[in-house]
C-alpha cells in the first residue's frame, strides 16, 4: 500500500523530483483507503499532520477507531474522498481517542449503531479524546429498529473538542440525539463548542427519552461543564418536552433557532448557566415552548420569542418551583435567576411557580424580570400564578394593553408599534421601549447556515395527495395490485364498482386511497386483515364503503391494523366520508388495531358511518407496562355516526407517572353514538375509556342508549373538557382522579341527560 504522494512519485517525470517529494519525512501524507483493514493499517503508522481518506462508495458494518495524537498546527484527519459520497451503514460507528482529530465529510444511514453511539469522543472511559473536532458530518435516520432501544447518535467526552457543522436528522428510538457525558474527571469543565449544526426533525417519541441535546445528568448536575452551545438550528425538534435539557453549570447556550419544535429549552439541572440572544419561532403550531428555569443564578437575557403556544412545563417562559432540600435528581429553587431584555411576542403562556404541589412548594427566590416585552395582539395576558411570587420582582417592563394582567406592577402598558424586520423578526416599537426587549439587531441563526451544504434537507413525510393519480378498475385483487405498482404520495382513484381483496394490503409507503364520488366503490376482504400498515407506511381513505361479509368466520378480525408489534417510524391514518358496515361476521370484530410499540403522529376520522360491529373501533391501549409509553399523539374523531358497535368506540392508555410527554391527546366532537358498546365482551362497559390521556375534548356528541364515557386522570395535570353533549338513555361520564387525592380536575358544562 502506497500513499497517495508516493504513487505520485512513482509517477513523476524525473528521479529529481520523485526525490525531492520523498526526501523529508516530515511532509504530511494522505493515505487512500479502500478496505478496513487498510484504514487500520494506514492509521496505525499516522504522523501529525497525516490524512485518512476514505473511498467513495458504502462501507458496511465497519466500526472505526480513529485513535492517535495529532498537534494543533498538524492534526490527524479523517475524511472522504467525495464528501457526501462515503456511507457508513449497517451496524457501523466511528470512536475517536487521542489529540487534535479532525474527522469530516461521512454519512451514516441506513443502518444503526452496534453499541451505545453512533460517534463517540472515546474509545473507553481510559482513551478519551481531547482537543479534536467532528465537522461536516451526517446522521441519517440512523436508528435502531426498537424504538426503546436506548443510544445516543453522539456523545462527546473529554476536554476541548468541538462538535459542528453537522447535519443530524430522523432520531426515532429512545436516547438523546447528542449528549455531553460528565462521567468521568477527565470529561468535567471540558470547554466543548457544539455550533452550527442542523437538528433536523426528529419525530415524537411518545414516551420520555426524546431529547435532542443534553449537557450532563443529574447525578453530576452540581458539577460545571462550560460547554458552549451556539449558532445551531433546532428544527421541528419534537422528541419530548425537553429539546435541550441543561443538567451541569456555567453552560453558554447562545444564538440558536429553535423552529416550530414542541417542547423547551430546559435548565434541568446545574446552576450559573446563560441563555442569551437564541430564537423562538413556534408559528402557533401546538405544544411549542422556550425557556424553563430552574436552579441557581441562570442569566436568561436577550431572547426573542414568538408565536408559541405551550403550557405548563412546555410554555412559553417557565419559573419552577422547587422541592425544598431536594435530592440531586428532583427540582432543585429557582433562586438568584436574571431574565433580562427578552421579547415575547404572541406567547400563550408564562408560568410563574410552576409546577406547585404538596413536594414542590419551595417558590423562586431573589429573581428579578427587568426590561422584558410583553406583546399579544389579541390582548390576553400570558402570566398564570401557581404559587406565591413574592421572591419575583418585576422592574421596567413594557406591555401593551393585556387584559387581566395578574403582575400587577413592573410592566408598564405603552402604546405599541410592530413591523417584520428582514431578519424575519416582528420588530416592537414604541416611545419608552429603547432599552427594553431584545436587541433590534438581533439576527436568528439560519437554517442555511448549519450543517453541510451538499447534504439536502428534506422534508421528514411524505404528504398526502402528493404523488400521481392511478385509476383502479374493480376486480379482484385490483387494490392490492395497485398498492404495490404505486409510488409514495401516490393516489388511487377507484371507479365505481365491487372489489374483493383475498390478500392483505400492507403499506410501507403514503398511499391515498378514494373515489371520485363517495360510497360508490364497496370494498370486501377474505383474510383476517385488509389494510396493514407497516414502517413508512401512511393511508388516506376518502369515499369508499368497506364490508366485512367476506372475511373469515372467526374472532378477531380487524379491518386496519399496524404491524403487530415494533415499529419504527411514526404513521398516520386518516378515513372521511366513508362507509364501514357488517364487521359482524363472528364476535370481537374490530376497525382500527394499533400493535405494541407503534405510534401514530395523528389519526382522523371525520364523516363516517360505521354500522354492525361486534369489537371496538379504535384500540390504542397495548402500552400497558405502564412506562409513559402510549400509541398515538393525536386522535380526532369528528362528525360521525356510530350505530351497533359492541366494543368501545374509543379505547386509548398511557400509564405510569412520567411527565415527559404532551398527549395522548383525544378530539371527540359532533359525533352520533347509537345502541353501543354494550356487548358482553366490552368489559370495561364504556364507550369511550381513557386512561392517562393528557388532553380530551368531548364536545357536542349525541349518545344514545349507549353505554358511559369512563376517563381516569393520572398525572400531567391532564386537561379534560366533556361539554354540550345529549347523553339519551346513556349514564353519566365516570371521571376518575387515580393519583391526586382531590375531586377531578375536568371540566363538565352544559351537558343533557336523559333517562
Amino acid at each position: 500500500m502506497y500513499s497517495i504522494k508516493t504513487q505520485k512519485c512513482i509517477k513523476a517525470a524525473s528521479f529529481s523530483v520523485c526525490a525531492l517529494l520523498l526526501s523529508g519525512q516530515t511532509f504530511a501524507k494522505d493515505w487512500l483507503v479502500g478496505t478496513p483493514s487498510a484504514y487500520k493499517n494506514a492509521v496505525k503508522q499516522l504522523s501529525p499532520g497525516d490524512k485518512v481518506i476514505l473511498k467513495d462508495g458504502t462501507w458496511n458494518d465497519f466500526e472505526i477507531v480513529f485513535k492517535g495524537d495529532g498537534t494543533k498546527d498538524k492534526p490527524l484527519h479523517l475524511t472522504a474522498e467525495t464528501k457526501g459520497k462515503v456511507i457508513l451503514s449497517g451496524q457501523s460507528n466511528l470512536k475517536l481517542a487521542g489529540k487534535h482529530l479532525v474527522v469530516s465529510g461521512l454519512v451514516f444511514k441506513d443502518g444503526y449503531t452496534p453499541t451505545s453511539e453512533v460517534i463517540s469522543f472515546q474509545l473507553n472511559k481510559k482513551e478519551i479524546a481531547y482537543h479534536s473536532r467532528v465537522t461536516e458530518v451526517v446522521i441519517d435516520n440512523y436508528s435502531n429498529p426498537d424504538r426503546f432501544e436506548s443510544d445516543y447518535w453522539v456523545g462527546l467526552y473529554g476536554r476541548y473538542n468541538r462538535f459542528d457543522h453537522n447535519h443530524l436528522v430522523g432520531k426515532r428510538n429512545k436516547g438523546v440525539t447528542l449528549a455531553v457525558r460528565l462521567t468521568t474527571p477527565e470529561s468535567q469543565e471540558n470547554h466543548h463548542r457544539i455550533d452550527h449544526n442542523y437538528f433536523g426533525p426528529r419525530p415524537i417519541l411518545g414516551s420520555n427519552g426524546g431529547e435532542t441535546l443534553r449537557v450532563g445528568t443529574s447525578h453530576f448536575s452540581l458539577t460545571n461543564s462550560f460547554t458552549v452551545v451556539e449558532n445551531n438550528y433546532f428544527d421541528r425538534c419534537d422528541g419530548e418536552v425537553e429539546i435541550i435539557s441543561v443538567k451541569s453549570g456555567k453552560n453558554k447556550i447562545l444564538n440558536n433557532t429553535f423552529f416550530e419544535s414542541r417542547g423547551t429549552l430546559t435548565l434541568r439541572h446545574g446552576n450559573g448557566n446563560l441563555i442569551e440572544g437564541n430564537v423562538f419561532k413556534g408559528n402557533g403550531v401546538d405544544h411549542t415552548g422556550g425557556i424553563r428555569v430552574i436552579n441557581r443564578d441562570q442569566i436568561i437575557r436577550n431572547n426573542y420569542l414568538e408565536g408559541l403556544t405551550g403550557y405548563r412545563f412546555g410554555s412559553g417562559f417557565t419559573v419552577m418551583n422547587g422541592v425544598p432540600n431536594s435530592s440531586i435528581n428532583r427540582y432543585h429553587q429557582v433562586v438568584n435567576a436574571t431574565i433580562e431584555n427578552n421579547t415575547f411576542v404572541n406567547v400563550d403562556h408564562i408560568q410563574l411557580a410552576a409546577g406547585s404541589d404538596a413536594e414542590r412548594s419551595a417558590a423562586p427566590l431573589n429573581t428579578q424580570f427587568n426590561n422584558n416585552l410583553f406583546y399579544n395582539e389579541d390582548n390576553v395576558a400570558p402570566f398564570s400564578i401557581f404559587d406565591d411570587i413574592s421572591g419575583i420582582a418585576f422592574k421596567g417592563n413594557v406591555s401593551n394593553k393585556l387584559n387581566d394582567n395578574k403582575i400587577k406592577s413592573g410592566i408598564k402598558t405603552l402604546a405599541l408599534k410592530t413591523k417584520r424586520s428582514a431578519t424575519g423578526l416582528l420588530v416592537v416599537d414604541g416611545k419608552g421601549t429603547k432599552n427594553v426587549g431584545a436587541s433590534k439587531t438581533l439576527k436568528p441563526t439560519a437554517k442555511e447556515d448549519t450543517g453541510v451544504s451538499w447534504y439536502e434537507k428534506k422534508e421528514p413525510v411524505t404528504a398526502f395527495n402528493s404523488g400521481k393519480t392511478i385509476n383502479v378498475s374493480p376486480g379482484e385483487n385490483s387494490v392490492f395490485n395497485a398498492v404495490n405498482k404505486a409510488a409514495d404520495g401516490d393516489v388511487l382513484l377507484l371507479s365505481p364498482g365491487q372489489y374483493l381483496e383475498t390478500k392483505i394490503i400492507s403499506l410501507n409507503k403514503t398511499l391515498t386511497i378514494k373515489v371520485a364520488k363517495a360510497n360508490t366503490a364497496e370494498l370486501t376482504f377474505e383474510r383476517s386483515t385488509l389494510f396493514e400498515i407497516l414502517d413508512h407506511g401512511s393511508l388516506s381513505l376518502d369515499g369508499i364503503t368497506i364490508s366485512g361479509k367476506e372475511s373469515p368466520d372467526s374472532s378477531g378480525n380487524v379491518l386496519a391494523r399496524t404491524a403487530k408489534w415494533g415499529m419504527m417510524v411514526n404513521y398516520r391514518f386518516e378515513m372521511k366520508n366513508s362507509m364501514i358496515k357488517d364487521l359482524d361476521v363472528n364476535h370481537s370484530f374490530h376497525f382500527f388495531d394499533s400493535g405494541s410499540r407503534a405510534f401514530a403522529d395523528s389519526i382522523t376520522i371525520t364523516d363516517n358511518v360505521f354500522s354492525n360491529i361486534t369489537g371496538d373501533i379504535f384500540r390504542l391501549n397495548k402500552e400497558q407496562d405502564d412506562l409513559g409509553i402510549y400509541n398515538t399523539e393525536y386522535l380526532n374523531v369528528e362528525n360521525n355516526k356510530f350505530d351497533n358497535v359492541q366494543g368501545s368506540i374509543v379505547k386509548m392508555y398511557r400509564g405510569g407517572k412520567d411527565e415527559s410527554t404532551f398527549g395522548p391527546h383525544l378530539k371527540f366532537v359532533n359525533n352520533q353514538v347509537t345502541k353501543s358498546s354494550h356487548g358482553k365482551r366490552n368489559k370495561i362497559l364504556s364507550t369511550i375509556n381513557l386512561h392517562g390521556v393528557q388532553v380530551a375534548l368531548i364536545k357536542g356528541n349525541e349518545f344514545a342508549k349507549s353505554a358511559p364515557i369512563l376517563i381516569e386522570h393520572t398525572v400531567g395535570e391532564p386537561v379534560t373538557a366533556v361539554t354540550d353533549n345529549q347523553f339519551n338513555k346513556t349514564d353519566a361520564p365516570s371521571i376518575t382522579e387515580l393519583y391526586a387525592p382531590m375531586p377531578h380536575s375536568a371540566k363538565l358544562e352544559n351537558n343533557q341527560h336523559n333517562k
